[in-house]
């Protein structure tokens, strides 16, 4: 069994306390109810990726002032991430939407369209015409 690299060990546990800090820390209006699905650090921790996703928010104006409003909190996070995590340097904080989340919803709600459309077409289907006996 493979061991978990230190750059994987570094994103689980900044993914967790950022989740915890930017629903707690950060009071600004503008932030919706954000979700960080995801986070990648690089391989010399210099910088890393976050990926969030925002609850009920599809507007690209939206999503574009809620990565801003992280963006600019930045700093803050880090300094409430270094007070956490004993890193020796925490890496500067990238934050990215995540669209994979909506993008898996919308499969799937096409997915389920296309079910129910079957079924719908194979009752069609299963049902006696009128001069026809039952099978």
């Amino acid at each position: 069994m493979r061991e978990f690299k230190r750059t994987d060990r570094v994103a689980d546990q900044l993914q967790k306390e950022l989740a915890v800090l930017i629903q707690r820390e950060i009071k600004d209006p503008r932030l919706g109810m954000v979700t960080v699905s995801g986070a990648t650090v690089s391989r010399d921790l210099g910088y890393a990726d976050i990926y969030v996703t925002l609850l009920g928010e599809q507007e690209p104006e939206r999503i574009k002032e809620n990565l801003q409003v992280l963006k600019r909190a930045s700093g803050f996070l880090r300094s409430q991430i270094a007070k956490r995590i004993q890193l020796r340097h925490v890496p500067e904080l990238r934050f990215h939407f995540d669209e994979s989340v909506v993008r898996g919803q919308q499969l799937s709600s096409l997915i389920d369209e296309a079910v129910s459309s079957d079924r719908a077409r194979q009752d069609e289907d299963d049902t006696p015409d009128a001069g026809e006996e039952p099978r």
